[in-house]
């Protein structure tokens, strides 16, 4: 699936209202594709932002990579591994996969909120504030991986991810401005995908 036509049309007059190389920026990429959500549930896709959390695409692919050989060496799934244990066992393979002790007790946080009952389909009627209040209740979840989850499990269309350096830079850059909030509030209610288009045109420069 791609930004509707109606959509795109209005993000690019939005963008052209704000400054031309943001809406230079907005005619270069297109309609943008929107792929669907890739995790089968929250405490999966929770799973991996706080892996990625402060670690580039490369070093965060390489870990998660190494905890997938261990689960499948031991023939168990991958949330398995992330079960607390009373010998600890689990946590001494999670920081040889490359997983730092606060990532270790956030992912069994995850895991026991998950089994608990927290993180069930309820969560997807909530409002993005609602929902990131119960999320960063969990230890190890904070408002940038609630963005997150928010923006690539839930599809919310409007959630400006604050936190997010990418986004925040790529949008200051091409907006010629400091505090991006007033211009993404432009947005609305389409923020997340101006974070998209931010993504984006950082990753694939002119």
């Amino acid at each position: 699936m791609r930004v509707d036509p109606e959509t795109y049309a209005h993000l690019c007059r939005t963008a052209a209202a704000v400054a031309e190389p943001l809406h230079a920026a907005f005619l270069r990429l297109g309609p943008i594709a929107l792929p669907p959500a890739g995790h089968a549930s929250v405490a999966e896709r929770l799973f991996l932002e706080v892996v990625n959390q402060q670690l580039s695409t490369r070093a965060a692919l390489a870990i998660w990579g190494r905890i997938e050989a261990a689960a499948a060496e031991r023939g168990c799934a991958v949330r398995a591994l992330f079960a607390a244990d009373p010998a600890g066992e689990a946590a001494l393979r999670l920081r040889a996969c490359g997983v730092s002790g606060n990532k270790v007790r956030a992912l069994q946080a995850i895991q026991a909120a998950d089994e608990a009952g927290l993180l069930g389909a309820d969560l997807a009627a909530l409002p993005h504030g609602e929902r990131s209040r119960r999320l960063c209740a969990i230890r190890g979840v904070g408002p940038w991986t609630a963005d997150m989850v928010g923006i690539f499990h839930f599809l919310d269309p409007d959630i400006w991810p604050v936190g997010d350096v990418a986004a925040v830079g790529s949008l200051r850059r091409l907006a010629g401005c400091t505090d991006t909030l007033p211009v993404a509030a432009a947005f609305a209610p389409y923020r997340s995908l101006l974070a998209r288009y931010m993504w984006l045109s950082r990753d694939t420069p002119a």
